[in-house]
């Protein structure tokens, strides 16, 4: 009994980094915060357009209209005329207080990337030219909710399968690109195998079918490791720099190198697991399963944004020193999505889409919306 409580205080010390040795100085540590703001702060203000950002609101209010204070702002925000902004600008004003974030050290800009949905060609059978599978959940991935055991690990989990009688890490992207392949599971074979890699990147995708007809993929699930950045990689790896790291620079690369190639993508042991999704949907579904809004929904690192906040973001346009001020809402996350000040702006479907995503790497600044009279705080130091 003793070792199995000293395993788990173990696994709890990992999660949380709360099992310190002996500090040589007791040195004062600054935390990320929230610092409550006014309107005239947040560049543009009364002059950006937020009937889309409504728009964004009123899809989610679909689930945080059962909680209590939000109540009230999405009874008001169905009302309203989304061709009026001044009205729009002014619900804002009136239901919530603006808090801008700053990071440990005081400076109060972060990473900001985007992602999208890309389109690949496949097929229900594999082929010659079809040979990339698409996999659902394996039957034998194992997903542990920490919280059952400890309270204060709420929204922890960890993924994993049995071994004998142990519980053991699940298999990494080689194992499954090799001799661990989870049979069965299939969804659909595709042609491209670094385009498979961007799909699990995103999260979501569209594969078109040999007859023109659209299967509508979803994340559904992941295998437990830690994303690594197969961009960051070949930077270190003297073959591109950090400016010219871009999804259109890191496939060009793969076409170059294709004896390269499974190396570069094992680097990140990360794996994704898709569910078809209804042909109804519009757009992709982020992790409050509500459809995304293209260029108004955002991931972020919920340790530091709840899902359902709007988020005024304030960076450029991709490749461009030109502002970009706008009304986010925080509806999806993303397993390369840490810290405080960090967002991934989803651009939508298509290849204009893509090509603003894959070339989006600004730096911005955020104030989250939180309802009035809601003192926001931090669940945890993200660094």
């Amino acid at each position: 009994m003793m070792k199995l409580c000293r395993g788990l205080m173990a696994v709890t010390c990992l999660l949380l980094a709360a099992c310190p040795s002996k500090r040589v100085e007791e040195t004062p540590v600054k935390e990320p915060s929230f610092v409550k703001s006014d309107w005239q702060t947040l560049p543009e203000w009364t002059q950006v357009g937020l009937a889309s950002s409504l728009e964004a609101l009123s899809a989610e209010c679909v689930s945080l209209k059962r909680k209590e204070q939000w109540q009230q702002i999405c009874a008001e925000a169905s009302l309203l005329d989304i061709s009026n902004n001044e009205a729009l600008r002014l619900f804002f004003e009136t239901h919530f207080t603006p808090w801008q974030l700053r990071n440990d050290d005081g400076s109060d800009q972060g990473l900001i990337t985007g992602y999208y949905e890309p389109l690949l060609y496949g097929s229900r059978e594999k082929s010659e030219r079809y040979r990339f599978p698409v996999y659902g959940v394996p039957d034998d991935l194992l997903i542990i909710d920490l919280a059952e055991l400890y309270p204060q690990l709420k929204g922890m989990r960890l993924r994993g399968r049995v071994e004998g009688k142990r519980v053991v890490p699940y298999h990494d992207r080689a194992a499954i690109d090799s001799k661990h392949a989870p049979e069965g599971k299939e969804i659909l074979w595709v042609d491209d195998e670094i385009g498979l890699f961007f799909l699990q990147v995103q999260g979501s995708g569209r594969i078109q079918l040999p007859d023109g007809s659209i299967v509508k993929l979803g994340y559904a699930n992941q295998n437990g490791h830690p994303y690594n950045s197969i961009g960051k990689r070949l930077v270190e790896m003297g073959e591109m720099t950090v400016d010219q790291a871009s999804m259109q620079s890191i496939r060009q690369w793969g076409v170059d190198h294709p004896e390269r190639l499974k190396e570069l993508l094992y680097s990140n042991p990360s794996y994704v697991f898709f569910r078809e999704m209804p042909d109804s949907l519009k757009s992709a579904v982020g992790a409050m399963g509500v459809p995304l809004t293209a260029g108004y929904s955002m991931a972020v690192d919920r340790r530091t944004i709840p899902l359902g906040m709007p988020v005024y973001l304030s960076t450029t346009w991709p490749n461009s020193e030109a502002p970009l001020n706008r009304l986010m809402l925080a509806q999806d996350v993303g397993g390369a999505i840490k810290g405080t000040i960090r967002g991934d702006f989803f651009w939508g479907f298509g290849a204009e889409a893509g090509k603003n995503a894959g070339s989006m790497k600004q730096q911005g600044r955020m104030w989250v919306f939180f309802p009035h009279g809601f003192t926001p705080t931090l669940k945890t130091a993200s660094r």
